[in-house]
């Protein structure tokens, strides 16, 4: 963060300052007290659970100048009637202060994270680079990802991700990317939009952001994402088949995508080390967005062949003395789920041995979570799943084909499973957020190598 001093910063965002206005803030703000540094600000942010107000003398012995907070506490602090709205105000200024950063801003309905930790591992290269931990893609998040950004900084990455028609046209009004990536448009979070037309209204914000002189880089997966080409004046990248950034003579060894990379600066391999075939249209994003950087395809390419998985819970695989677990639990929507299935139906494949997919509820899909769950289940079975373990999804349907389906109504129903796996066998276990399936991962493997006799 660039340093301000607490009366600058108390004059920016309109508080009452309650704090030597001579204290220098240097550090990024933080929520979590236990995270908190020297030279920090601590936001007391009221919960449903926890009130952060309590917490602020843990965060200042830990090194916090100071607190934002909603009320007068007792020790340092800058009183505001909202701390979110102020946390966005001291970004705005941050941001308009770095006139030398590049900020790219990324949504889409899945591949955000993805993309955003290739393009990480490329910009690192090229310049220090600032980019959120985990899915910082909202009015909290973004905020605290860009203030991280000083003087040196030179590239910063940004999810931007959505519930309502507005929120990323407000992340935007922050952030003034350079450079805006619209993934693609699918189901995700449905429930709340009531249709994708309103969801691919809402990714467009992104691109209706941006200045003339930026850069739209659009994927080619859905009809909604190409035509929002004509919401921006300036210029426009598109990737995927047939595209200006495209992937040709692909091949899938182990699980990972191996293909060649061609763009306007040539054509290069790329053999990547991440899981499924889905990365490909996270890669070629990467690879436009350095393509309108000017970078060379050398790099870009060799940054592609590099990265390697850094958020957890997604594709991550574990090798089990026999057994492949494949732990993809961060979040799921129809179209990742797809992805997932197809991935370990190519493992099983490669090993030889049976297809087990665990899979939980995918919330946010409304009135057509039914339908498009059993569409998940039809899916399963056409494309030739062993075994589709549900827990507590009944949506799913019943057994179909040579697929066999199992239904519990809990994880620790579920267990009993591991007797029927043997080695070879891949196992995908993959739900929304809230169900909690890595916890199902951790058991699913320790109960393996129980059976197999290894000391975890």
């Amino acid at each position: 963060m660039i340093t301000l001093t607490a009366g600058e910063i108390g004059l920016l965002i309109g508080g009452e300052v309650f704090c030597d206005k001579d204290l220098l803030v240097s550090q990024a703000p933080v929520f979590d007290s236990r995270k908190a540094s020297p030279g920090c600000i601590f936001l007391a942010l009221k919960g449903e659970v926890a009130d952060g107000h309590d917490f602020a003398a843990d965060a200042y012995r830990a090194g916090a100048m100071f607190s934002i907070t909603s009320r007068r506490i007792d020790g340092p602090c800058i009183v505001v009637s909202d701390v979110i709205e102020a946390l966005s105000i001291l970004a705005t200024f941050v941001r308009k202060r770095l006139t030398n950063l590049t900020v790219i801003g990324i949504t889409g309905s899945q591949g955000k994270t993805s993309t955003k930790d290739l393009l990480s591992h490329m910009l690192s290269v090229v310049g220090p680079t600032i980019s959120p931990a985990g899915s910082f893609n909202n009015d909290l998040g973004l905020p605290i990802t860009l203030l991280e950004c000083d003087e040196k900084t030179r590239f910063c990455i940004l999810e931007m991700g959505a519930r309502h028609k507005g929120d990323i046209a407000r992340l935007c009004a922050i952030a003034q990317p350079n450079i805006g990536v619209v993934l693609t448009v699918g189901t995700a979070h449905l429930g709340e939009f009531g249709s994708v037309d309103a969801i691919a209204e809402t990714k467009s914000e992104l691109i209706q952001n941006i200045q003339p002189s930026g850069v739209a880089i659009l994927g080619s997966y859905d009809k909604y994402t190409p035509a929002m080409a004509s919401l921006h004046s300036g210029r426009v990248i598109n990737f995927g088949t047939g595209c200006e950034v495209r992937a040709t003579d692909i091949e899938i060894r182990e699980g990972r995508p191996h293909f060649d990379l061609v763009t306007p600066g040539g054509r290069d391999a790329v053999g990547m080390r991440i899981v499924g075939e889905h990365h490909i249209a996270n890669a070629l994003a990467a690879a436009a967005v350095g393509t309108a950087l000017a970078l060379p395809i050398e790099l870009i390419a060799s940054s592609l062949s590099t990265a390697e998985n850094t958020s957890k819970w997604r594709m991550e695989i574990h090798d089990l003395f026999g057994l492949l677990l494949i732990n993809d639990s961060y979040n799921a929507n129809p179209e990742s789920m797809t992805a997932a299935l197809r991935s370990l139906l190519l493992f099983a494949q490669e090993r030889g041995g049976q297809s087990w997919a665990f899979l939980g509820k995918m919330h946010e899909l409304g009135e057509s979570g039914p339908a498009l769950h059993a569409a998940i289940g039809t899916l399963a079975q056409e494309i030739g799943i062993d075994h589709l373990v549900a827990i507590g999804a009944p949506e799913y349907g019943v057994s179909q084909g040579q697929m066999i389906t199992h239904h519990y109504a809990s994880i620790d129903e579920c267990l009993s499973m591991t007797e029927h796996f043997s080695a070879g066998d891949v196992v995908l276990v993959k739900a929304s957020r809230s169900e909690r399936f890595e916890v199902l991962a951790q058991k699913l493997e320790s109960l393996w190598l129980d059976k197999s006799g290894v000391e975890g």
